[in-house]
């Protein structure tokens, strides 16, 4: 059996280029890439960190366009919102406007289904 000591001790007086050369010629001798255990490593990482993001409990519905009908987006807009006339109609005019914001999901996508029923293009985020 080596004394493992002494190899550790031997390895350790290597210089970069040395230890490159000895992890080549083992990958040759033996048939085997020294990088792939690093790259299992790499990937068992981000899958972890997905596992660990919590449910969503608060969205925004965003107005993307008013549609070809403004004046009924406009009037959903005030039944969802306690804005005047002129302040639901900036919002319609205006793209990414959030109509309501930290909604629970099943408000978000009732709110969602009367703007798309007033003919307007709407993102739940």
């Amino acid at each position: 059996m080596a004394d493992l000591a002494k190899i550790v001790e031997m390895l350790s007086e290597l210089t970069v280029l040395e230890a490159a050369d000895l992890v080549k010629a083992l990958e040759t001798k033996w048939g085997v890439s020294a990088a792939a255990p690093v790259a299992a490593v790499a990937v068992a990482g981000p899958a972890a960190a997905v596992e660990e993001v919590e449910e969503q409990t608060e969205f925004d519905v965003v107005l993307k366009n008013a549609g070809p009908k403004k004046i009924e987006t406009i009037k959903v807009i005030r039944q969802l919102t306690s804005l005047g006339l002129v302040e639901a109609k900036n919002m319609a005019e205006t793209a990414d406007s959030k109509v309501l914001t930290a909604v629970s999901k099943e408000a978000a996508e009732e709110a969602k289904k009367k703007l798309v029923e007033a003919g307007a293009e709407v993102v739940v985020a």
